[in-house]
């Protein structure tokens, strides 16, 4: 057995960036998929295939019409066992160094006023600490 490789199919999440056609500012698009394989590879090879399907048809004189994949595909070992996700299992993470604080980190990555996202309001009287 090679380093990376299972013995029997794991599961992995792979992280796909891609750009959208037809908006006037630049709009990028990250899709979160799970995938069973073998190995991180396969992972990532599986979810390149899907991310070209993905990109959709082409128009007349060769523009792409639906998204273009850029190229990034980002994996992760999820260490689930067993045949199926569950509700909270972690599929993804990314560990980032930086020098920021919490809250110039969260604004400067996640919360840029830029992302197109509803804001969620709990529905629980408890407020959560903010991050200062």
């Amino acid at each position: 057995m090679t380093e990376g490789t299972a013995v029997a199919p794991s599961w992995y999440s792979v992280r796909t960036v891609y750009l959208l056609p037809g908006f006037k500012k630049k709009l990028y698009e990250e899709r979160i998929t799970v995938r069973r394989a073998m190995s991180m590879t396969e992972a990532i090879e599986l979810a390149e295939v899907e991310a070209r399907e993905y990109e959709g048809e082409q128009d007349g004189d060769g523009s792409a019409i639906g998204p273009k994949y850029l190229g990034l595909a980002q994996g992760y070992s999820t260490f689930i066992e067993g045949d199926s996700v569950g509700s909270a299992d972690e599929v993804f993470s990314l560990l980032r160094s930086s020098k920021l604080k919490p809250k110039a980190y969260l604004d400067a990555f996640f919360d840029t006023s830029s992302e197109r996202q509803t804001n969620f309001k709990p529905r629980s009287k408890k407020k959560a600490k903010r991050v200062k």
